[in-house]
């Protein structure tokens, strides 16, 4: 799917219950969260930290994809069409740092 159909995917969710979207500050903290526990399982899987004996085994896939709804939600709730978003930071990279890497040899 793409960004905009999973930015109406989420707010079809959300509006179907009367408290809607939080407000910026929460929903900050609930992405700071979900990072968290991104970084949590990251050091877990390859960095010095192991898992304490009985935790549960977790889905790097769905952490990042957790984080990934929060984005959504802020968005909608900040009326942000990410999609155009992605498209200018995309450009801002491309102009900014074509330069500062050695290309794969066929990569132009």
């Amino acid at each position: 799917m793409d960004l905009k159909e999973a930015q109406r995917r989420v707010d079809d969710w959300i509006s179907q219950f009367e408290e809607g979207y939080w407000p910026p500050l929460s929903n900050l903290a609930r992405l700071t969260e979900e990072v968290g526990e991104l970084a949590r399982l990251m050091n877990h899987e390859f960095g010095h930290k192991p898992k304490k004996g009985g935790e549960p085994a977790q889905d790097l896939a769905l952490e990042m994809a957790d984080i990934l709804f929060v984005l959504l939600v802020m968005a909608n709730e900040q009326k942000i069409d990410l999609s155009e978003a992605l498209e200018r930071t995309l450009e801002k990279y491309r102009l900014r740092d074509s330069e500062r890497w050695t290309r794969k040899v066929g990569s132009d």
